[in-house]
This record gives structure tokens, sequence and C-alpha cells, in this order.
């Protein structure tokens, strides 16, 4: 084992930055093991080294595009696009414009300089060492002794990177409602009971629950408390121009935990005779977004499960309309709210898929027309939409920009 000693050493900026680069590459390592793991799919890659070969037409960038630009804590891999490009969900050219130094995109990190290139009627994206080298701008400072100490500083960059886009918007919802069949939380355990008869509970408030058929309410394995999801009673989700109804929706509550398991005690009367009476589960509320009350529904907590969000167009023709706005008494959406489309899998609509919200035209009177025609004005682009979860007949969407609120009924299309 080599000691390593205390004592103060000289060393030239060189040869501190070929130590920095091999305590970074090792980092560097497994930030990108962990990064394998991130979907990017093969179109993906196909248009990211296309790019990469010749750039992106200078017309593609956004209006205001600057020269460069400091990657800082809270970007996303949206926003950034959206700084460069006019369009964010073509994230894979942002990436392609710069496929040689960054050759997966969710290992972009803060503090990390982009430059922004443009020659022959193109452009490209580089990092601050190339674009300085491609540039023959690079010069070495003036040599200098700098004295240091022997020592090891360590960050987790795994923990750093970028997501595609702010995954504490979608959290909260990714552990929310649930789509089941018209019968699907019947045979689910339910609140059959309150603390003090109580009518509704928050936070911190003890209720008791029974299971039915092969759903027991047990704390096997005895060592690992058992975390349960509550929901109310599911809803209807109807298309709007079919009518079908394309599944129900199980609005979340809040969480409990289960804090004695049901059980049922013999009980013997005065004249001898016994009979059994059924001891419900008892569980505690440790989080409550509405109210929780007799009749609500238990499932289990699921295992959290990292999703990293790849926004990009459909390949094929999308045409939806938006079924329902998530939230009691939500009549119009706004930016970050959640919505329900009427398209699912079965309709090639995966999750990352962009759309268009178009505004409906209006039915007006042409002033001009002797006659006092009615005229139909087009449909306007409203804003963007992107779907987080998928179904086989419906999916979710995230609100990602909108001029206007969302309604019920307004088209979904390819963003163009």
């Amino acid at each position: 084992m080599t000691k390593m000693t205390t004592a103060k050493f000289k060393q030239t900026p060189r040869a501190i930055a070929a130590t920095l680069v091999l305590l970074s590459s090792s980092l560097a390592l497994n930030a990108s093991v962990w990064a394998q793991n991130l979907p990017v799919t093969p179109l993906q890659r196909a248009t990211a080294t296309q790019v990469a070969q010749a750039g992106v037409p200078l017309s593609e960038l956004a209006p205001n595009a600057p020269d460069s630009y400091t990657v800082v804590h809270g970007d996303t891999l949206w926003a950034i696009s959206g700084t460069f490009l006019k369009s964010p969900w073509r994230w894979p050219e942002l990436w392609g414009m710069n496929l040689d130094e960054i050759r997966n995109p969710h290992l972009i990190y803060p503090g990390q300089a982009l430059f922004l290139e443009k020659k022959d009627g193109r452009a490209r994206l580089r990092t601050n060492a190339t674009a300085a080298d491609a540039a023959g701008t690079a010069e070495m400072p003036p040599l200098a002794t700098v004295r240091l100490s022997p020592r090891v500083r360590s960050e987790n960059l795994a923990s750093d990177a970028l997501p595609a886009l702010n995954a504490r918007m979608l959290e909260a919802f990714l552990t929310g409602p649930v789509i089941v069949e018209e019968n699907g939380l019947k045979a689910a355990p339910r609140v059959v009971a309150t603390q003090d008869g109580r009518v509704l509970l928050s936070r911190g408030d003890r209720a008791y629950a029974r299971s039915q058929g092969d759903a027991a309410l047990t704390d096997e394995p005895a060592q690992k408390q058992k975390a349960f999801r509550l929901f109310r009673d599911a809803k209807p989700l109807i298309d709007p121009l079919s009518g079908e109804v394309l599944g129900y929706e199980a609005p979340y509550v809040g969480k409990a935990l289960l804090v004695r398991s049901e059980s049922v005690e013999q009980v013997t009367e005065k004249d001898g005779k016994t009979h059994s009476d059924i001891v419900p589960a008892t569980i505690d509320i440790v989080a409550a977004r509405e109210e929780v009350r007799v009749g609500d529904r238990l499932l289990p907590e699921p295992e959290r499960a990292f999703q990293s969000y790849v926004p990009h167009a459909p390949v094929g023709t999308i045409d939806a309309r938006i079924m329902s706005i998530y939230g009691n008494g939500v009549v119009n959406a706004g930016q970050n709210q959640i919505v329900a489309i009427n398209r699912g899998t079965r309709d090639g609509v995966e999750v990352g898929h962009v759309l268009a919200v178009l505004k409906g035209g209006r039915r007006v009177v042409d002033p001009t027309d002797a006659a006092r025609a009615e005229i139909q004005l087009p449909d306007e682009r409203n804003g963007l939409l992107m779907v987080f979860r998928s179904f086989e007949k419906l999916s979710y969407g995230l609100v990602l920009e909108i001029t206007s609120g969302v309604k019920v009924g307004d088209r979904l299309v390819n963003p163009r």
C-alpha cells in the first residue's frame, strides 16, 4: 500500500489539471454507469448522428439563441434545448450538435459551458475546451507555482445530471390516480371506521380497514411495515368524440401505514356460547391530498421506479382530444397541470410524445357579407403537452407551455 503523506508539494497548472482530469474521469465513469439505464431510442440516436455530421440550419435556431451558455442547477434538457432551438422537443439535435463531447445527453452537468458555433449556414454546439481550440484562441495562463496539500475531493455527479424535465412536477402524480376496470377497486380493502367516529381524516389520524377476498391486510413479513395508497371510488373517463368509456380513474387521496393486522377473536357469551368477532386492521394516515373517509380503498404502495422522460415528436399522425383535467372542480388547465387524453398505446401514443394544443376557432358572422354568413375561424396553436403515462386506450399529459387555459375537448395534434 502506498503511504500518502501530508507534506506540502509544488505543482504547475498543467500537472494540477492532469490530476483533476484523473479524478473527474473516475467520477464520470460511475455517472456513466448510472446513465446507461436512461432511454435513448434508436431513432433519436440516428437523428443525433446525422445532425452531428452537418449541424442544424441557422433557421432552426431560436431567435435569441445565445453564443454561449453555462449550465446551472435546476436546468433541464427541455429548457436548454429551448434556449438554442425553436422547438424544445428536438433535443436530439441539441445533443447531436455536440455528439463528440456529450455522448449521452443525460450526462450534462451544472457548470458545463456550451458554445454555439455558426459556419456555412449551419450551427453546432460545442463545449468550452473544444470551441476554444477550434477557434485557435486557447491560451495557456502564465505558469505559476501553486502550493497544494494531498487531498481528495469527491462529488456525486450522477445526482446532478440534468433530467429531460423537472421530475418534481410529475412525481406526485405518478403515485396518484390509477386507471382500473369498472369494478377494479371493489375487491380492494376499504376503510370501515374512524377513531372517535370522525367523518373526515387527515395526516396523523388513525383509522380501521377490512380486506375482501384474497387481499388480506397483514403485516407479513413482520420486519417490514406495509404502506398503502388510498383511493376514492373510480369515475369514468369518456371519449368526447365517440362517447366510449376508455377507463375508470380512481383519484388518489392519501397514504397509510399498516399498524396492526386484521384478525378474528373468539368471544364467549354469558350463556357459554361462543362466536367470532372481526377485528379490522389498524392504519395510520401519513399523507393526505384530500380528506380520507369511510369507504376509501387501499392498494399496496408500489416500488419506486426511476423514469426518465425523453420528449420527442410522434412519428405517425396523432389527432386526440382532452377528456378531463385532473383535480376537483378544475375547469381550465394551466402550465404544469395534468390532463387525460383519449388516445393510448393502441393509437400509437407513447411516453415522451410532445403534442401541440390547439384552441378551437370560433364561429362568427362575417360583417362584410351582406348575407351575414357565418364563418369558421381556424384552430390556433395554444401550447405544448408531453405524454408521461400511457395506457391502452388513454394517456396522461403534462402541459409544458400554454398561452391561454386548456379545456376539455381541446384538440391535440403533432407539433410543427
